[in-house]
């Protein structure tokens, strides 16, 4: 490549284990454990996987492979085309992939992320036989310093028996000094997080390593990965509004500050546009302590709303990402990232007491959240860091817009297909429509505001028509028809819609 390599590799003992992708890639055999790097497409490897699926088109083998989050078309998605994957945890969001794993031909599981690393730590997924991790540099005392994510990293290169390091070259040299890793303690060994506010830096800028164990180093020059945002629209900037509505009423009752509590937002084009949507909100220094930091968080920081983000990754757009060395010098004093067991720690959430929102695919009457699977069946991406946040945050949010698939679909539906958060964990919900504060409610008494006050229009008929003749025909705590209660999703398979009217019969 004609670079120097003593200015990215720092410490001599790494110096003469530079492999091609392709050698490194044959070291891998059939059945084995593999932990990558990487967190909603930043961190991840990119010459590594490319190469190990091209072995896989000539040659038959499968990897179970264990990542922080959801990889890119380097990753997921050319390993999935040539079919080498045996078992995906515990995220992932690539459409080729989730076609293999809904037709039966990769096994997943669906994991929360704050949980993988213990899983790891105890030895439940087996052991780790490579870890693969991109890095940014090595430093003098032989820390890996890793790119656009922590994710699970720390514990695979801890745990792994070898250690691949893919160094891309071409990563902005400001990532150093952005990240704090810790590595926990075995459970029953272990003391409190010393974490008393977001901006405590608590461990090392890069992740230990002992040189031993790293069997290679390849060199890549790939850029980071940009996902897929739109621009926010009069829609989401409604949901936005309806959120801001719900904190300012917050203030007003004496709960929380002008500064709010520390934020948690999902990943996704909705969360990423109600972020944004703060940009001119009366709320200012606000804490960010969240799993991904998306475009929204810099335009934040700008506007003098954010003062410090927490996370373990991020997820930008083509621009920023090309903007990416220049915004890291600049906000580098206001971000850390840290291990996903970290960030995602419920110790940490409630003792913060972070206010959590996240998009479902569903939400129902009483206030169940379906943030994985489409019509009970089919998995989307994965539960993420959703449930970490939803049982620990101070305030549980939900946001999503009322509609899906032109009006075919109501997200609020009678009985959720799928349940990934209970009722018990589910604070508030906001459409577009309004939102529903449900703290401190009975069943029936959600029911209601939820149906008045976030379902769509053309949907508000029949949701209380289905409320109130559950009422009249079964009553109890929580009145449900058990005949009845997936009738909309039985209509939508059927008919393309959950809509009782012409649009049925179209």
């Amino acid at each position: 490549m004609g670079i120097d390599l003593s200015q990215f590799i720092r410490n001599k003992a790494f110096l003469n284990k530079v492999v091609s992708a392709e050698e490194a890639a044959s070291w891998i055999k059939d059945g084995m454990n593999l932990g990558m790097s990487g967190f909603t497409l930043f961190g991840e490897p990119k010459e590594f996987p490319l190469a190990l699926s091209e072995r896989g088109k000539n040659e038959n083998f499968k990897v179970n492979l264990y990542t922080g989050a959801s990889l890119g078309p380097t990753a997921d998605q050319s390993m999935a085309e040539s079919d080498i994957i045996n078992l995906r945890v515990p995220y992932q969001g690539n459409a080729v992939m989730r076609g293999k794993i809904n037709s039966g031909e990769m096994f997943y599981i669906d994991q929360h992320l704050s949980h993988t690393a213990e899983e790891v730590r105890k030895g439940t997924l087996g052991n780790i036989d490579y870890a693969i991790i991109e890095a940014a540099a090595i430093t003098e005392d032989g820390m890996i310093i890793p790119t656009g994510s922590v994710g699970n990293s720390p514990i695979f290169v801890e745990k792994a028996d070898n250690v691949i390091v893919e160094l891309n070259t071409s990563a902005p040299k400001e990532y150093e000094g952005l990240h704090d890793i810790v590595v926990l303690e075995e459970q029953g060994e272990r003391k409190e997080i010393p974490m008393y506010s977001v901006g405590d830096r608590i461990g090392d800028i890069g992740i230990k390593v002992d040189p031993d164990k790293v069997k290679g180093i390849i060199l890549s020059e790939q850029p980071d990965i940009p996902s897929p945002l739109f621009e926010p629209n009069e829609e989401t900037q409604q949901i936005a509004d309806n959120l801001l509505d719900f904190f300012a009423s917050e203030v007003e009752a004496g709960r929380l500050p002008e500064s709010l509590a520390p934020l948690q937002s999902g990943v996704g084009s909705v969360a990423n546009a109600v972020l944004s949507g703060m940009k001119d909100s009366q709320f200012k220094d606000i804490e960010v302590y969240s799993e991904v930091l998306q475009d929204g968080i810099f335009d934040l920081i700008d506007a003098g709303v954010v003062k410090f983000a927490s996370a373990t990754a991020f997820s930008l757009s083509k621009k920023r990402v090309e903007s990416l060395g220049e915004d890291l010098a600049k906000y580098k004093d206001k971000i850390v990232f840290r291990p996903q067991e970290i960030s995602n720690h419920p110790e940490n959430i409630r003792r913060l007491g972070v206010i959590s929102f996240n998009t479902p695919i569903e939400v129902d009457i009483y206030g169940n959240v379906n943030s994985t699977h489409v019509s009970g069946t089919r998995v989307m991406n994965g539960i993420g860091g959703s449930g970490d946040f939803a049982r620990n945050a101070r305030i549980t949010i939900f946001v999503t817009s009322s509609l899906a698939k032109g009006g075919d679909i109501s997200t609020i539906v009678p009985f959720v297909s799928h349940v990934d958060h209970t009722e018990h964990d589910v604070d508030v919900i906001v459409t577009e429509q309004g939102f529903a504060d449900i703290r401190g409610l009975a069943p029936v008494q959600r029911a209601e505001k939820i149906i008045e006050n976030c379902a769509h229009p053309q949907y508000k008929a029949q949701l209380r028509e289905y409320f109130e003749e559950a009422k009249e025909k079964v009553g109890g705590h929580t009145p449900h028809m058990l005949d009845k209660a997936f009738s909309w999703h039985t209509r939508l398979k059927e008919h393309g819609s959950m809509l009782m009217s012409e649009k049925v019969t179209k």
